[in-house]
């Protein structure tokens, strides 16, 4: 417990030090229990009991639904998005991602967005993990929280390996339907994509 507690305060720290989008300290929103059972669908089966969980308010705030004793955040579906979406990654991928929320919510996106969080991270004011890190997402077109379950539910791999290329990995960098590849290469936001099929794709 000591441990998470130390991980959770450096990595406050860091976001502080940063300027980063930490996560508000305002209440939780009303459907915060269908909002957590709902982000931690994109989570592996034995990672979701312990993960941190991040959920979203009305006025578009993130807010911490529940405290996390493992390694994975997990975000909910922000309300108001055409397409459903959810995502767990790993902690040390947090400031990252958060700083990419911050992005979007200024109205800066695109290539523009990219550039900045690569500026950052080369000037050591944006913390990024250089090992491997793992970023589940997770589509579909609604989540049932009676039952449980997504509708038309699509997940897809993302392991960021930050300067990573196609010699240091052996990877194409072209994208292959259902196999890993790299984008990004030789960048800070360096990643394996992996998507499997979509259970309606065409054969």
């Amino acid at each position: 417990m000591q441990n998470r507690k130390t991980t959770l305060a450096a990595t406050l720290g860091a976001l502080a030090l940063a300027g980063l989008a930490a996560p508000s300290a305002a209440s939780e929103p009303a459907d915060a229990e269908a909002q957590l059972a709902a982000a931690i669908q994109a989570a592996p089966d034995d990672r979701r009991d312990g993960a941190r969980v991040l959920g979203w308010t009305d006025e578009g705030k993130v807010v911490e639904l529940r405290a996390g004793s493992n390694d994975l955040v997990c975000l909910a579906a922000r309300p108001g998005v055409p397409q459903w979406s959810v995502a767990c990654y790993h902690e040390s991928l947090e400031p990252f991602m958060a700083r990419g929320r911050e992005l979007t919510a200024q109205g800066i996106g695109g290539q523009e967005r990219i550039d900045i969080r690569e500026r950052e991270i080369a000037e050591g004011r944006l913390p990024m993990p250089r090992e491997p890190r793992t970023l589940y997402v997770l589509h579909g077109s609604g989540f049932d929280a009676e039952a449980g379950t997504v509708s038309d539910a699509y997940l897809r791999w993302v392991i960021y390996t930050p300067y990573a290329t196609a010699e240091s990995t052996g990877l194409t960098t072209r994208p292959v339907p259902g196999a890993p590849w790299l984008m990004a290469p030789g960048t800070a936001g360096a990643h394996v994509m992996i998507n499997p099929p979509r259970p309606d794709a065409n054969p």
